[in-house]
């Protein structure tokens, strides 16, 4: 049987700005998302989270409460992966246009506003509440239910 994945993803506000991330090499999708990715067993959530951060963006990090559960799924396979999503704070390095990840999968990197968001194609659909909205300070997390992926 197979189990879902589970990853870990940062809301990172940046002079009111949003870190975003296009995961998509050679430009194959629109879709952005926050940066963050998979849990390796033996690792606390948050060191997972900072690695990720590391890894994708160049940056230092600290890990604040966790703020949503996204979870998604392929329906054409056994692909399911939760998400914990938690608010966090840039505390080191810069978002540098020439920083590559090294496993090469996060492409891109944007600072955006709300309303540059907006007209944006991005998941969950609950980001602009979570980054800008009252979930942005209200201590609650919410849940977002299983939903197909998209690409």
């Amino acid at each position: 049987m197979n189990r879902p994945r589970l990853a870990v993803r940062a809301i990172l506000l940046h002079q009111d700005r949003l870190l975003l991330v296009n995961a998509w090499p050679d430009g194959k999708s629109d879709l952005w998302c926050v940066p963050g990715g998979g849990v390796e067993a033996g690792q606390s959530l948050p060191d997972n989270l900072r690695r990720e951060i590391r890894e994708e963006c160049g940056l230092e990090i600290v890990v604040g409460a966790p703020c949503l559960v996204n979870e998604f799924h392929d329906p054409g396979s056994a692909f399911h992966q939760v998400d914990i999503y938690f608010h966090a704070t840039i505390t080191g390095g810069t978002l540098d246009p020439d920083w590559r990840d090294p496993a090469g999968v996060v492409t891109r990197r944007a600072l955006v506003t709300e309303a540059e968001l907006r007209r944006l194609r991005y998941k969950p659909d609950s980001l602009p509440e979570l980054a800008f909205g009252e979930a942005a300070w209200s201590g609650r997390a919410l849940y977002d239910p299983l939903e197909p992926i998209l690409r």
